[in-house]
């Protein structure tokens, strides 16, 4: 005997802020969010002091989700150089999805412009969180200025998922090549 349980009320707004903002940007409103989710306004603001504390929980709730689709698991035996092409691999992928439209986490830091809006601030940590991963990759691979390749990976990263997000480039034959120029210009193993 199997039971469906439906998903909680806040789990059912964390689900339609997640959903929307990624389609139409953070723009969305209040309704429209409660209407997706069945869940009464009253109802999602004893939940959540504001829209922009739902959409920053959306955004927490999700990284994890983010950072297991494009890191490679921890100790799995490749080279630096290996782990930091396997992000763009990722990318790859699902950009190749019909309905990929970008990194998540930088269209709502674009979108917002207002780096202390509290879904900003998680953006920019798991942001952050990304370019650490390329430095220390970086640094193990032998990089001869991991900073600055961490920097530039994070901008070809960026770029590229936007490029792609937009549909004005495919990643296809593109991303792996540049950035394959990137580690063997910083020496990368």
């Amino acid at each position: 005997m199997t039971t469906d349980v439906r998903p909680s009320s806040r789990e059912r707004l964390l689900e339609a802020a997640a959903t929307l903002t990624y389609r139409d940007g953070v723009g969305i409103g209040i309704e429209a969010l409660c209407k997706a989710a069945g869940v009464s306004k009253r109802s999602m603001y004893q939940l959540f002091e504001s829209k922009d504390e739902l959409l920053a929980a959306s955004l927490e709730e999700r990284s994890a989700a983010f950072v297991a689709g494009l890191l490679p698991a921890a100790g799995d035996g490749r080279s630096p150089r290996e782990r930091i092409l396997h992000v763009f691999e990722q990318v790859e992928v699902q950009a190749g999805a019909p309905e990929f439209r970008g990194c998540q986490y930088l269209a709502v830091q674009i979108e917002l412009k207002d780096q202390s809006h509290p879904a900003s601030r998680v953006a920019h940590r798991v942001k952050g969180n990304l370019t650490a991963f390329f430095r220390t990759e970086a640094e193990q691979g032998g990089a001869s200025d991991p900073d600055l390749l961490a920097r530039q990976l994070s901008v070809v990263f960026d770029g590229a998922s936007a490029r792609a997000g937009i549909g004005a480039d495919s990643l296809t034959g593109l991303i792996a090549p540049t950035v394959a120029t990137l580690l063997d210009a910083a020496g990368v193993r």
